[in-house]
């Protein structure tokens, strides 16, 4: 049975930006030129949290995972010759969700088009970066007034807009089952749509429209028909919970809508050539069943896990969408699942898990509760440690990383650093540069600022004091600053205090290594410094090695996300370590890494052995250790017993011990 129309394809995009405002607009030109219907910004962290180029934090991160905007003027180079009237853009920033799209905005309005007619997304889901992601500026309560004025904001004056992404895609990398992330994001929509409701900034007889612009972002894991069950549930889920908590009769308004990338973090650095199959299986369970469609895809490109995907990347993903939706029948047919015991025992499973997970949440107080009393990170940490387990014992196969190993040379690697996106050094000293000249042509920017702080002091909607920010040229370090200042900053539970390793490879032979070299170094206990230097927020790894190390005997010491250089060396310092150990997923680990062993330097702890973990190509690996770096680890050590096992030998080897 045929449908009688074919139904329209999703929105498909590629998240991209790099470099410069310049570069990455001269990429978006020719990605929709390609077919692309959509855009998807990626910007680089100090824009994500709230830095300008040329601060001290944002040294090797600027232009390195996204593009750098900085004010206005970078904003409308972005979007120059891009008609905003016609574009769907989704920009993935939550802790300077308000500022950035208060910079586009503008910039459309330069443009001449009518804000009724901007079409779009603000990610705007501050929850899940307190437990994921780590780009949070914040405490959790300014961090939701934010999110409510920006969604009150578009709701009266941009009524296309979606202003919040609530998105589960972080929390599946961070470690969440079906279940857990159904349930976590469900709990930050009813933060969400709770904290709207009661500010009274929408009368009663709108708040529909709030929950009809209500977006979700989810991930897609390589399995396939467990993805798909989980998008039926959380459609029926959205839909009770609308109806019965909120009221919304209307039951397009009640719609799930979302969109999706598929699982990045399951790419892997081995036999890169898979990760082909396991973009296009994963995009199966997104688009296969109708009644649980995403409305945009993005998909990431085959060498994600080797670094930044060049355009032809980029080229190939979109590719793998066009197929499916132009040359498949897919789009011709009912919904594939109606009518399947099978589907229909999955969906009730994760229904019924989800609607029990989400109880348990509201009882504590509702999600900013469960994030400021750390259940939620220690949730996921538990939960990613039996899933690194699984993968350790071989329960769960990953082809060409625990089974199927052997391979011939890939062409596709020849090039070898070649075949990524490389970022020119050059690029960081321009935005500096950039900025500082902005800052110089511009007019007095105190009056914005001072009545920023004003009212963020009070209670009246940011909006529109964000607004006269930007008009006036303020920079978004200034603009963030200023709320730093009237806020105050959030540093987010670590979640490994409860968390506990599961059972895999030898643990006990390298708890009895431990122990033999905390004697012979006269010690009570190794201890191990784990640091995140930098902006770089994602802390999956380094909390999973933190775990086990912990578990196999070490003293672990890890102080949480976005530390600067200097503070990790004080931290190596004071704490007496026998070992550093630096995580960097952002690039920037030839520029962090030289700081932290600059200041090791200078403490008199050249000797002190340090450890590098992060996407790091060969190239750059090299250059680390011949710096003095005793070893680096990258995606292919999937290993983490044997990693913590390996950092045991790294101790030994400084002090001249028999290994």
């Amino acid at each position: 049975m045929r449908l009688p129309e074919r139904d329209r394809p999703w929105v498909m995009r590629t998240y991209a930006g790099h470099s410069s405002a310049a570069a990455s607009n001269a990429l978006y030109r020719r990605n929709l030129a390609k077919g692309q219907t959509g855009l998807s910004v990626a910007f680089d962290l100090p824009t994500q949290t709230g830095y300008d180029p040329d601060a001290e934090l944002a040294k090797g991160e600027v232009g390195r995972v996204g593009v750098p905007v900085a004010h206005l003027g970078d904003m409308r180079t972005l979007f120059d010759g891009i008609d905003l009237d016609r574009a769907n853009t989704s920009m993935t920033i939550n802790a300077t969700a308000m500022w950035l799209l208060g910079l586009y905005v503008t910039c459309a309005q330069e443009q001449g088009v009518a804000l009724e007619r901007l079409a779009g997304t603000t990610q705007n889901d501050i929850v899940k970066e307190y437990l994921s992601r780590g780009t949070h500026i914040f405490p959790p309560g300014p961090s939701l007034r934010l999110t409510t004025d920006t969604i009150a904001w578009t709701v009266a004056n941009c009524p296309k807009w979606n202003p919040v992404n609530i998105c589960s895609y972080h929390l599946q990398e961070a470690g969440a089952t079906p279940v857990q992330e159904v349930a976590f994001a469900l709990a930050t929509a009813i933060a969400v749509l709770d904290a709207v409701r009661d500010s009274g900034q929408v009368p009663p007889e709108r708040f529909a429209a709030v929950v009809a612009r209500i977006s979700f972002f989810v991930n897609a894991s390589v399995r396939f028909v467990e993805e798909t069950a989980k998008m039926r549930a959380f459609t029926a889920m959205w839909d009770r919970l609308t109806l019965e908590r909120y009221g919304v009769d209307d039951p397009s308004a009640r719609r799930f809508r979302y969109g999706v990338q598929v699982n990045s973090l399951g790419l892997t650095e081995a036999q890169p050539e898979n990760n082909v199959q396991r973009i296009v299986l994963e995009m199966l369970g997104v688009t296969l069943s109708r009644d649980a469609r995403a409305r945009a895809v993005q998909l990431p490109a085959w060498n994600e896990a080797l670094g930044l995907p060049r355009p032809w990347d980029q080229q190939w993903s979109l590719r793998m969408q066009q197929v499916l939706a132009f040359e498949s029948d897919l789009l011709e047919y009912p919904d594939l699942f109606d009518g399947s015991k099978v589907m229909t025992g999955l969906v009730d499973g994760i229904v019924a898990g989800a609607t029990e997970e989400l109880g348990r949440v509201l009882e504590m107080g509702g999600v900013v509760a469960a994030v400021e009393s750390g259940y939620l990170k220690s949730a996921l940490v538990g939960s990613l440690a039996e899933r690194r387990a699984r993968m350790e014992r071989g329960d769960d196969v990953v082809v060409g990383v625990n089974r199927f190993t052997e391979t011939e040379p890939s062409p596709l690697m020849a090039a070898g650093a070649a075949a990524i996106e490389q970022i020119d050094p050059a690029v960081e000293q321009a935005a500096a540069e950039s900025v500082r000249r902005w800052r110089a042509g511009r007019g007095d920017v105190s009056g914005a600022l001072a009545a920023l702080r004003e009212a963020a002091q009070g209670s009246d909607n940011l909006m529109a004091v964000t607004l006269e920010c930007v008009r006036a040229g303020v920079t978004t370090g200034e603009w963030a600053g200023a709320l730093r200042e009237v806020f105050g900053e959030y540093r987010a539970p670590t979640g490994l205090a409860a968390a506990v390793s599961a059972p895999a490879g030898d643990l006990e032979r390298v708890r009895e290594r431990v122990r033999r070299t905390a004697g012979d170094l006269g010690t009570g206990r190794l201890r191990m410094l784990v640091g995140k230097p930098g902006l770089d927020g994602h802390s999956n790894g380094a909390e999973q090695i933190a775990v086990r190390a912990r578990d196999a005997g070490f003293e672990v010491v890890y102080q949480g996300i976005r530390l600067t250089p200097a503070q990790i060396v004080a931290a190596a310092v004071e704490e007496d370590v026998d070992l550093v150990g630096l995580s960097v997923l952002s690039g920037s680990h030839l520029a962090a890494v030289a700081s932290v062993l600059e200041g090791l330097r200078a403490e008199g702890l050249a000797d002190l052995p340090v450890v590098v973990g992060g996407i790091i190509p060969p190239g750059d690996a090299a250059a680390l250790r011949e710096s003095g770096v005793a070893r680096v680890f990258t995606p292919k050590d999937f290993a983490i017993t044997d990693v913590v096992n390996e950092l045991v030998t790294v101790v030994r080897e400084a002090h001249h011990l028999a290994v």
